[in-house]
C-alpha cells in the first residue's frame, strides 16, 4: 500500500511515495467523543473487534476517561476494515 507524504517548499509541493508495511503491527485506537452512547460503542466493540462484553465494557470506560483506547492490535491489512466499520458506524477510530 503506498501513502503520499506532502513536503511543502516555498512555491512547490513536492509529492514523495513512501511504503506502508502492511505487516507492521499496529493498534486501532477509538477516540472518545460526546456523541455516542456507551452502549453504541460496546456494541460497536463487540460485533467489529469481537471483543467480549467484559472487554468492550473496559475499553469504554478507558475511552471515556483517557480520551482514547488502543481496542486491537494487529497488521494494517486487518485493522483497516475495523477501523472502516468502525468510522462507518460513526465512532472516530485510527490506526497507529
Amino acid at each position: 500500500m503506498i501513502t503520499l507524504a506532502t513536503q511543502h517548499d516555498t512555491d512547490v509541493q513536492v509529492l514523495e511515495e513512501t511504503e506502508v508495511d502492511s505487516e507492521q503491527k499496529r493498534e486501532l485506537i477509538v477516540f472518545n467523543d460526546e456523541v455516542n452512547t456507551f452502549e453504541h460503542v460496546i456494541d460497536a466493540l463487540i460485533q467489529v473487534c469481537d471483543h467480549t462484553t467484559h472487554q468492550a465494557e473496559q475499553c469504554t470506560w478507558i475511552i471515556h476517561y483517557n480520551g482514547k483506547c488502543a481496542v486491537k492490535n494487529g497488521t494494517f491489512d486487518e485493522l483497516s476494515p475495523m477501523r472502516k466499520s468502525m468510522v462507518d458506524r460513526g465512532i472516530s477510530a485510527e490506526i497507529l
